[in-house]
């Protein structure tokens, strides 16, 4: 009986939403407990309540600043959409084409954005740009490879069916494929936004005058530990509602491919 009391309740609303919120509190509390027992100074690891009042405190520069880190990651991301999309659909669609691609951007994706900040500070200056193209070289590739993967791991079955009833290469791509795609396209969105948040920051950190990044490393220069405790903080933030609008997207968009 109160293993299916448990069952029953681990599958309402109430537990799907309370039990993130209730760990994350209990996380909270203990770490704030943690720091005051044992007298850790705060210029090595502030409690929540100092990063909380340093939030307050600063609130105009980290608005600002995360406000500036958003915009950046926001556009490189929707280049990267725009570009994975329309590169995973045409190699998606040719297996020619996805054999002589693939080993390139596989090598590309192995080269380590930090190393490619210098050369687009070389070509573009300190500022917006460097950060927006780093956003847009570090989320690119897991939209190809999905889109890419989506499309060609078509059921031979269906296409089969899709041929015999005429239908032409378009309506098989705009009928099945696209459809199939979307559960890969959704898991690379929710994988390629947080990884643009780091493009963003990393950029921000060497070649940027404003952003979060640019904010925690000069708080980083003057010891100042809970603004960038706190500047991580609105990062997290920033990061988990863009991750949330993919995700409620996903289950509307593809609600097919969830088990009830």
């Amino acid at each position: 009986m109160k293993r299916t009391l448990w069952s029953s309740f681990s599958q309402t609303k109430a537990f799907e939403y309370g039990a993130p919120v209730t760990i994350f509190v209990s996380a909270l509390a203990l770490w704030q407990l943690v720091c005051m027992w044992a007298g850790i100074p705060e210029y090595f690891l502030p409690t929540p309540a100092k990063i909380a009042a340093t939030m307050v405190e600063y609130q105009e520069a980290l608005l600002e600043n995360g406000w500036q880190t958003l915009k950046t990651t926001v556009i490189g991301f929707g280049i990267s959409v725009v570009f994975g999309v329309a590169i995973g659909a045409v190699i998606g669609n040719s297996k020619t084409l996805y054999n002589a691609l693939y080993p390139l951007f596989i090598a590309f994706e192995t080269v380590p954005k930090v190393a490619v900040v210098p050369i687009l500070v070389l070509w573009f200056g300190i500022g917006t740009t460097p950060a927006i193209l780093t956003a847009w070289l570090i989320s690119f590739f897991p939209i190809v490879v999905n889109v890419s993967t989506g499309l060609a791991t078509l059921e031979p079955e269906v296409v089969d069916v899709m041929r015999a009833l005429k239908a032409s290469k378009r309506q098989i791509l705009f009928k099945v494929g696209i459809p199939n795609t979307l559960p890969y396209f959704f898991g690379a969105l929710k994988i390629s936004i947080t990884l643009a948040f780091v493009g963003s920051v990393v950029a921000e950190t060497v070649a940027a005058n404003s952003g979060v990044g640019h904010l925690m490393l000069s708080a980083q220069a003057n010891f100042d530990v809970p603004l960038v405790f706190a500047g991580l903080v609105v990062l997290a933030l920033e990061g988990l509602a863009m991750y949330t609008i993919f995700a409620v997207l996903e289950k509307r968009m593809t609600r097919w491919a969830f088990r009830n």
